[in-house]
């Protein structure tokens, strides 16, 4: 029986065990988490009987294998995943503008003359004059013009990122980014002008996605009671320390379980840990693979999830707000009641989680949890959204490391460690740190399933591992 090593039980890992024991017997699966709960950054957080996403989890995607596989672990006719409307906006100069960005009348009345002026004359020269996409800046420049990028995405994505956009690599922004339609921005138009009450939805966004009953965590939870009762085995608080590798074939991996430093022998490993990791585990590689690797930037964020009472809160129907605003360290606001009420314990409580973008050990990734809610709670007061009185009832604060594999620095030389990588046959690496790409969790899956097709029929190239989320178009654009 060949014996398969997965590094990281998040949705990547747990998807190559389940997807293995499912289809085929003659494999020995072994997980190996290095926290104390399955889900990765997708998992859901308990505290004080409430539920908080680390992110707010969207269950979208246009590849039936992946959405069947969600049904089966979670069916939606026993009410285990539900079906949410997607609604969001930007916060900016203290209006509320929708989200993906359009140029709508109602868009145009909250900027008023003079930014809508501007912005018209700006989105009409990024129409005929385009700028070379070898940065982010421009990337959004050639779809909105230089004063929209500047009024909604400058600021914010220097927020998200802690760079100037023009120093990020734009391959980040093609299926993330949804450019503005001059046919929609014309219709919207002379609809107005001969008043034309159209009743005809537009349909090319998405508008509706999936979200487990209890929190993005219960996909995978559920997920690994499936893998053990088919025989595999979840080990948690088991942190890989080295993974020894002879004529570029992996033959045995040391990890520390609860303390203790253990060995196993492996046939195959799959590894969704961060690459900067996997590397120092391995022995003999290459200085220059080495100094790559350890030079390739994350960015961390901090999630406060605060319970409110209702009466100091003003109601939104949002799933999530971006805070654009330089006067503001918020990044995004995740209203879990509209998530999903069965994430709150209280139904006359409101559930945030505040996200904060930083850096591992900066001032802010340290500072006291107390005055990280008190800071948090500051910003929502000025922002509007709930009153100078509000009474803050629990909350609890989650720091998360590597959220975000960034596409700067280091990152122009990924393709030589890549490379270095694939050339060791039992090697697999899948998700989002596994494979450094800011990978949506479905295409984190997806690499997991086409891994293990690969092992399955002795493929040996890994290219339709990497070749998963490389379509340039708008991630949410329906078919």
């Amino acid at each position: 029986m060949k014996k398969v090593v997965i590094i990281g039980a998040g949705p990547a890992g747990l998807t190559a065990a389940y997807n293995l024991l499912k289809r085929n017997l003659e494999y020995e699966v072994i997980v190996f988490e290095e926290s104390n709960q399955v889900g990765g950054i997708s998992k859901t957080i308990i505290y004080d009987g409430n539920r908080m996403d680390l992110g707010g989890h969207r269950f979208f995607t246009k590849d039936k294998e992946i959405e069947k596989l969600w049904k089966t672990i979670l069916p939606t006719d026993n009410h285990k995943l539900l079906e949410r409307p997607r609604i969001s906006h930007i916060f900016y100069n203290n209006n509320f503008f929708d989200y993906p960005i359009n140029l709508s009348f109602k868009t145009l009345k909250k900027l008023g003359f003079k930014d809508t002026f501007v912005s018209g004359f700006s989105y009409l020269k990024s129409i005929f004059h385009k700028l070379p996409e070898d940065n982010l800046e421009n990337f959004y420049i050639n779809r909105f013009g230089k004063k929209l990028y500047e009024i909604f995405f400058k600021d914010y994505t220097e927020k998200l990122w802690g760079i100037d956009p023009k120093n990020i690599d734009s391959s980040w922004g093609s299926q993330r980014v949804k450019g503005i339609s001059i046919k929609e921005v014309l219709k919207d138009y002379f609809r107005r002008i001969f008043k034309i009450n159209s009743q005809k939805k537009e349909t090319s966004l998405i508008d509706k996605f999936y979200y487990p009953k209890y929190g993005p965590g219960e996909m995978y939870e559920e997920m690994s009671n499936s893998i053990t009762e088919m025989g595999g085995k979840i080990n948690l608080n088991s942190k890989v320390i080295g993974i020894k590798k002879n004529n570029n074939i992996i033959n045995e991996v040391i990890y520390q379980e609860n303390g203790i430093v253990k060995k196993i022998k492996c046939d195959y490993l799959i590894s969704s840990m961060p690459i900067k990791d996997l590397i120092n585990s391995l022995n003999s590689v290459p200085k220059n693979i080495k100094s790559i690797s350890n030079k390739l930037p994350y960015r961390d964020f901090i999630t406060i999830g605060v319970i409110l009472d209702k009466t100091n809160f003003n109601n939104l129907s949002d799933t999530w707000i971006y805070v654009q605003s330089k006067k503001h360290k918020l990044g995004r606001i995740q209203v879990f009641n509209n998530w999903s009420e069965y994430l709150v314990n209280d139904k006359k409580t409101i559930s945030l989680g505040l996200e904060y973008f930083c850096n591992e050990n900066d001032d802010f990734w340290l500072m006291e949890n107390d005055k990280l809610k008190d800071f948090a709670i500051s910003e929502l007061i000025n922002i509007g959204i709930v009153s100078d009185d509000v009474k803050v009832i629990t909350y609890h604060v989650e720091r998360v490391k590597k959220a975000y594999p960034a596409y700067f620095g280091a990152y122009k030389k990924f393709p030589i460690v890549k490379e270095y990588l694939d050339k060791i046959t039992n090697l697999y690496c899948v998700g989002r740190n596994g494979m450094h790409r800011y990978n949506n969790m479905d295409h984190s899956m997806k690499t997991a399933i086409v891994c293990v097709n690969n092992i399955i029929n002795n493929t040996n190239s890994k290219d339709n591992i990497w070749n998963v989320n490389t379509e340039k178009e708008y991630y949410e654009v329906k078919k």
